[in-house]
């Protein structure tokens, strides 16, 4: 069994995330995350992965919707059914997996085996975290470029899994402490950011830049550590993923997700608990609904875009725009409002209008 942020390799080296934790049988859906120089150049050279002793070839990463036009145009036994809402998505089949990429057994082996500046920083890291709180190693795992091996110690981040609910609130509060602390080495990094958004490229049409700086420095997931070892600043994040006893497989064949249109409303969140993990899920209660169908049993928002992982606290006020669907199965029908990679994706948005 898999979850959200472990990774699988294909026959053909691709590399896929499972993403979330509800899949078909015997299948995992994913996001397309890398594809060997053998079978795919982009001239982007942010895009490109190497390891650093040349002991396997280069890799390259794809971008917003690039990764399933790659699966579509050229390796379409890539893309899974989903019978509940009647198309394909991209995902693996088990029996098609070469091999298994787990984050947390990745992040054991990091720090038995490899020895190097930016490894030492993860040590050092994970140290802090552990002198400060219950927290172990073993409630952690890596993801990224670290999960893959084709790090570079004087250029990568460190991308860190936090798994569980409660643990990921224990992390939370020792962050906020971390970061009021100068002699700490962490900083948040969208307090740093707040004073560097001038020029800055966004495609967001309902959602400022500085709205969106202001709502991910208080989900104090994203720190940057002033590292002695590499002599440099280096972002860390930590990912929340469910722990193995939160997870449900909640994939059903008998449910049905039907498209009803564009919807934008204001809502109040009832329920946040689950709004750290892929996909984000808030329990609203609609006070108003500004354009798109008037239906009066919306119960939630589901939520696969990144930036909105985290995004709003219980009681708080926010405005939403998205797609609405209903969901029916047997004994259940109800409303939904999602955002997911569909057109008019910059158009959507969740955002507290009122704490």
């Amino acid at each position: 069994m898999l979850r959200d942020r472990d990774s699988v390799v294909s026959d053909e080296g691709i590399i896929f995330r499972v993403y979330g934790y509800d899949h078909p049988p015997k299948a995992y859906l994913c996001d397309v995350e890398y594809a060997p120089e053998t079978i795919y150049r982009v001239g982007l050279s942010k895009a490109l992965r190497q390891f650093i002793n040349g002991s396997g070839p280069a890799y390259y990463k794809f971008y917003e919707d690039e990764g399933l036009r790659f699966v579509a145009a050229k390796y379409e036994k890539y893309l899974i059914p989903h019978e509940g809402m009647g198309v394909k998505l991209v995902g693996i089949k088990e029996d098609q997996i070469r091999e298994v990429r787990r984050a947390d057994q990745r992040l054991k082996v990091l720090l038995t085996l490899k020895d190097d500046a930016l490894i030492r920083t993860l040590r050092s890291v994970l140290n802090i975290v552990q002198e400060l709180s219950t927290l172990k190693s073993e409630d952690f795992g890596v993801f990224g470029s670290l999960q893959h091996g084709f790090y570079h110690p004087d250029y990568s981040d460190i991308d860190l899994v936090i798994y569980g609910r409660k643990k990921l609130h224990e992390l939370l509060e020792l962050l906020e402490n971390l970061y009021r602390d100068p002699s700490s080495g962490f900083t948040n990094e969208y307090e740093r950011l707040a004073l560097k958004t001038a020029g800055k490229r966004w495609r967001f049409k309902n959602y400022g830049l500085k709205e969106f700086i202001w709502h991910q420095a208080r989900k104090l997931i994203y720190g940057v550590y002033e590292s002695k070892e590499l002599g440099r600043p280096v972002k860390v994040e930590f990912e929340p993923v469910r722990d193995w006893s939160e997870i449900k497989n909640e994939y059903d064949p008998k449910l049905r997700i039907i498209d009803r249109g564009w919807i934008k409303a204001v809502v109040k969140v009832t329920d946040a608990k689950d709004s750290g993990f892929m996909p984000s899920l808030y329990g609203v209660s609609v006070e108003r609904i500004l354009n798109g169908l008037k239906v009066d049993d919306i119960v939630r928002v589901v939520s696969y875009v990144e930036e909105f992982r985290l995004q709003a606290k219980e009681d708080e006020t926010c405005l939403v725009a998205g797609t609405l669907e209903k969901v029916e199965g047997p004994g259940k029908s109800f409303h939904q409002i999602t955002l997911t990679r569909k057109p008019r994706y910059y158009e959507q948005v969740l955002k507290v209008v009122k704490q």
